[in-house]
Formats: C-alpha cells, structure tokens, sequence
C-alpha cells in the first residue's frame, strides 16, 4: 500500500492514494490555511469510520443480514499538547435494515472492533476506544 502527498500552497496539499484517488488537505486559518480541503486528522477519523463500517457490512451481509445502511458517527478527544495525539475516540455505529438480528449486529461490531479493523486496532493502541449502537426503524 502507498501513498504520496504533495505541497499546493499556503498549508494545502494533494494527497494521493496508490488506487488513484486524491483529496484535498488543508490546515487552519489560524495554522496559514485557507480552509480548501480536509484536515489531516480528521482523515484519520474517517478512514477509522470507514475501515469499521466497511467491516460491519461485510459481516452482516455474510450473515445473510439485510443491512440497508450503516452510518459512524466518530467523535475524538486529543491531548492539550504536542503532539496532540488522540486519547480517546467513540465509535456511534447507527445500522439500518429490514429484521435485524441485534446479536448479529453487536457480533459484527465486535469482530470489527477486535479482528479485522486494522485502523481501528492500530489506533486503539494510543486512544481509549469505545463505541455505543442502535438499529434504525421505520
């Protein structure tokens, strides 16, 4: 896996991705920034909603779940000082689908959480991580 991130201008850079794909990233005003993109660790929160939702559907789509749509909301603290590393993440996992098994989902959640989530496991190792979750109904 690769990746290449190149300076723009001001505090914005290209980020690009071995599969092709870029994103802007962009820092703060008060860090020389224009606000034109993403910001660095907010990234690493998304690829942490993405890397578990993934998950979760994957399982519960094995599990012959019919899942309709998964939505992480994640929230972070990080500490006062440099670095100002993440201390501690909460995963809100919101699952949508028709006759859920609630056990199949906690079990999907919790395979994520401790098997395959690589992002997850990785920063679990600096940040407590916790997660809360509900099915959604119509």
């Amino acid at each position: 896996m690769k990746a290449r991130v190149k300076y723009i201008e001001g505090m914005a850079f290209m980020g690009e991705s071995g599969s092709g794909h870029a994103v802007v990233m962009d820092g703060a005003p008060e860090y020389g920034g224009r606000n034109l993109g993403i910001r660095p660790m907010e990234m690493l929160l998304m690829g942490l909603g993405g890397c578990t939702a993934f998950d979760v559907v994957n399982i519960l789509r094995k599990g012959r779940e019919n899942v309709e749509d998964v939505i992480v909301d994640v929230s972070a603290e990080r500490a006062s000082e440099d670095p100002k590393v993440f201390t501690a993440i909460h995963l809100e996992y919101k699952v949508k689908g028709s006759g859920l098994n609630e056990a199949k989902v906690e079990r999907a959640i919790s395979l994520s959480k401790e098997k395959y989530c690589s992002a997850s496991i990785m920063l679990a190792k600096a940040a407590k991580i916790t997660h809360s979750w509900s099915l959604v109904t119509e």
